[in-house]
């Protein structure tokens, strides 16, 4: 006779950061929750994992469900299981993140399509308050996690414009270390790495000289270098 065994009950969730950098600022996507606990109150975009669908299929629904973003490449970057995380019962929460672009052709303007969220906004990091739940532990887990990497990866160039300039490069890396960086060094750093293509445009439309623009060359890192590099030290 064949044993039936006892199924397991698991509630999981996933909880998603989504940076963006415009005009200068570094921006987290927020929903405005519009169901209990916590109505009203600004969280993560995340919601619960269907029993029959794997996580990184769940990030992506849920994702597009609060604000009408898709085809936006996700990474896990930490699991928070704390007992009491969630008021009505043991839920754990798997966080993914991710770097994208403002602006530009690709419309990046959220909308939820469920009643779930009332709306999603792009918030500045420097405006932000208390959110929902832990997601102020989870948010803060995804800003050590992208202040770590950016050191030795060029994830920042996710971030930018295609074409940038090197003071919206340093900028950037300033913004998220959190630090000044010396001008002349970051700049002859850069360059040496010999993974920026110089453009022969400058800006257009500013009140002030135009700068030289740059383009990030991906297959001559991805042919130059197989080991990590210093960014931003």
């Amino acid at each position: 006779m064949e044993n039936i065994l006892p199924k397991f009950d698991s509630v999981f969730s996933i909880d998603c950061v989504i940076f963006g950098f415009d005009e200068g600022e570094l921006k987290i996507l927020l929903i405005e929750r519009n169901v209990e606990p916590f109505k009203d109150w600004w969280a993560l975009p995340g919601y619960i994992v269907e029993q029959d669908e794997s996580l990184d299929n769940a990030a992506e629904r849920i994702l597009y469900e609060l604000t009408g973003l898709k085809g936006i490449y996700m990474d896990q970057f930490f699991t928070f299981g704390d007992v009491n995380r969630h008021p009505q019962g043991r839920v754990i929460t798997v966080g993914y993140y991710a770097m994208i672009r403002l602006g530009g052709n690709k419309d990046l303007k959220p909308a939820p399509i469920t009643n779930y969220a009332k709306k999603a906004v792009w918030t500045p990091l420097a405006d932000l308050n208390k959110l929902a739940f832990d997601h102020d532990k989870i948010f803060g887990r995804a800003f050590e996690k992208i202040r770590n990497k950016i050191s030795y990866q060029p994830i920042a160039f996710e971030l930018l414009p295609e074409k940038f300039t090197l003071t919206q490069l340093q900028h950037l890396y300033e913004v998220i270390l959190n630090k000044k960086l010396d001008k002349r060094n970051f700049r002859k750093k850069m360059l040496n790495y010999g993974i920026l293509k110089e453009l022969d445009e400058k800006q257009k439309g500013v009140s002030y000289r135009a700068a030289k623009l740059y383009k990030f060359d991906k297959r001559k890192y991805a042919r130059l270098f197989q080991k990590e590099l210093s960014f931003g030290k």
